[in-house]
């Protein structure tokens, strides 16, 4: 079983979602920020270390809010059966892969007035596409997902570890519903046995916490799932299953690093990773799509979305 290093950080993981990728900024405001840790005396009794953790918060949780309003939440959250009812109101299903529509892909579902009314020409892929190539041209920005591998890296997490924090979520481009599975699938030919296994069960982990490394149920997934959800019985027993097994710590070590908070300063180059994937993932000589794997075909789907059948 993979274990966190002793020195890993430990803190509560933050309850925000990474899908809005760029122009956000947060304006700081002296009177307000004291105002909000409490007014000047209790300023002036904290120390430098309880300031700059109290600022750290304040900040987050500003980020969060813009975050909120750029991806259309709704101003309070909703129970289960609300959120059905608003199913005939969207123009889109909220599983829907990210790069087949325009818009409306965020979590909440709501096309955006920012969001353009129709796809965009993608750029060709290679002959023989390799995964950095998937990274550059149809997974982009996948800020999320890079954010995610850098922070296990500095964390000293092994490399099988940081490869499958890179890899977890960019298979939402083809299908966000059931997105664990889904991305399992996509890379199984091509990765460990346990960074398949990795990959696959931190969909169900997201739902159950697990103090004893920092991580707390996500208090967005009110918003996105409803205040009284219950995972169903399939994510129940996934869950009970891979608490069980001997990789569980791999899985859970996904949901650690899956960063709920964005941060628009963070920039990590995907090249970073090469040395990585170059151990740790087997492209194939005859290109991603083009190797007859049993996924081969998602791996075509994903190259080329706007095929007609």
């Amino acid at each position: 079983m993979v274990s966190p290093p002793a020195a890993y950080d430990k803190k509560p993981v933050r309850s925000m979602y990474p899908g809005i990728e760029e122009g956000l900024s947060v304006q700081v405001e002296p009177g307000k920020v004291i105002a909000a840790l409490g007014g000047s005396v209790v300023v002036d009794g904290m120390d430098s270390e309880a300031k700059a953790e109290a600022l750290e918060v304040y900040l987050s949780d500003k980020l969060d809010n813009s975050v909120l309003q750029r991806l259309g939440a709704p101003s309070k959250p909703m129970t289960v059966s609300e959120l059905d009812e608003q199913i005939d109101q969207r123009p889109l299903r909220r599983g829907i892969g990210t790069l087949f529509a325009s818009g409306g892909t965020n979590p909440f579902g709501n096309r955006l007035p920012s969001e353009p009314a129709n796809v965009p020409r993608l750029a060709p892929m290679p002959a023989q596409p390799a995964l950095l190539d998937f990274f550059k041209l149809r997974f982009a920005p996948a800020t999320h997902v890079l954010q995610s591998a850098d922070k296990a890296l500095a964390a000293g997490l092994p490399e099988d570890i940081v490869l499958a924090c890179l890899l977890h979520d960019v298979a939402q481009v083809l299908m966000k519903a059931d997105h664990g599975w889904w991305a399992a699938q996509l890379f199984e030919p091509y990765v460990s046995r346990k960074v398949a296994f990795a990959i696959r069960y931190h969909q169900a982990l997201r739902f159950y916490p697990d103090l004893s490394v920092g991580y707390e149920y996500p208090q967005l997934y009110n918003l996105i799932f409803g205040t009284d959800y219950t995972p169903p019985p399939y994510i129940e027993a996934a869950y009970q299953y891979c608490r069980n097994h001997k990789w569980y710590m791999a899985a859970r070590l996904i949901t650690v690093n899956d960063l709920y908070s964005f941060d628009p300063n963070h920039i990590v180059d995907v090249e970073k990773f090469t040395d990585i994937i170059g151990r740790h993932f087997k492209n194939p000589k005859e290109g991603l799509g083009y190797d007859n794997s049993p996924a081969a075909h998602m791996w075509r789907t994903i190259a080329n979305p706007d095929a007609p059948l």
